[in-house]
């Protein structure tokens, strides 16, 4: 199976994933943005600003997340941020042809815990001085597409929860057998 870690920047995905696999067994993180970062350097691709808009990745998401859970099994953790339905709904509907099970989080923080988490996220902000204001600058695409989040995912309210309990809510919510 797949759990599926969405929500906007900043709001504790990659962090509650790492506590994540520490809880479920058999689980591994696989970091979708790796495929994008691949693709970055096929030259022939429109520069569209985000990789999630070119319609290899969406694609390359699903043949890899099928791939790697028939070579190595378990569960995959995805904390991937999607917030265009279209796009949400293509990589769902590509793993469900895969018959692969699909456990969808919306980690949600209000905006003011969003903005404090981006303005003192040190390690990102030193290794990637842009990233700052390009999370910034999301909060609202991510605030237009919260309803139809809300639909397709279970939102977790992170902003007063620390990682590891939200980590663990998931973990039950999944039935995610426990690591010993």
């Amino acid at each position: 199976m797949i759990i599926w870690l969405n929500g906007t920047f900043g709001a504790g995905k990659t962090t509650t994933a790492k506590e994540l696999v520490d809880l479920v067994a058999d689980a591994t993180i696989f970091d979708t943005e790796y495929v994008g970062y691949m693709l970055r350097h096929v030259e022939k691709l429109p520069q569209l600003g985000d990789f999630q808009h070119w319609p290899p990745w969406r694609h390359l998401v699903v043949e890899t997340a099928a791939q790697l859970l028939g070579y190595v099994g378990g569960v995959l953790v995805v904390p991937q941020t999607v917030l265009i339905e279209q796009y949400w709904t293509e990589i769902r509907t590509g793993l469900d042809k895969y018959g692969i099970p699909v456990h969808h989080f919306v980690l949600h923080s209000d905006p003011d815990t969003l903005t404090e988490r981006i303005e003192t996220d040190s390690e990102t902000n030193t290794q990637f001085p842009k990233a700052r204001q390009w999370r910034l600058d999301h909060r609202a695409v991510y605030q237009e597409a919260l309803p139809w989040l809300s639909r397709e995912g279970r939102v977790v309210d992170t902003a007063r929860v620390p990682p590891s309990q939200v980590a663990r809510l998931i973990a039950d919510i999944t039935d995610a057998t426990a690591a010993p």
